[in-house]
């Protein structure tokens, strides 16, 4: 049924996402979903430094 997918029928495809969401919205999208692969990377990679180690951490007590 379908043996390949053309550049005609790709950019179609496109010009009617582009119609739907509009191009602030892609923009937007797109921002989001280079975020959340950065953030799998990193989480693959344990190069994390959002979270603090336990030489980090101060203990309330020695106060």
């Amino acid at each position: 049924m379908f043996k390949t997918v053309g550049l005609l029928e790709i950019v179609v495809v496109l010009v009617i996402v582009l119609l739907v969401f509009g191009v602030g919205r892609i923009a937007k999208l797109g921002g989001e979903l280079g975020k959340g692969i950065r953030a799998f990377k990193d989480g693959l990679s344990g190069e994390d430094q959002d979270i603090p180690g336990p030489e980090q951490y101060t203990d309330p007590e020695e106060d």
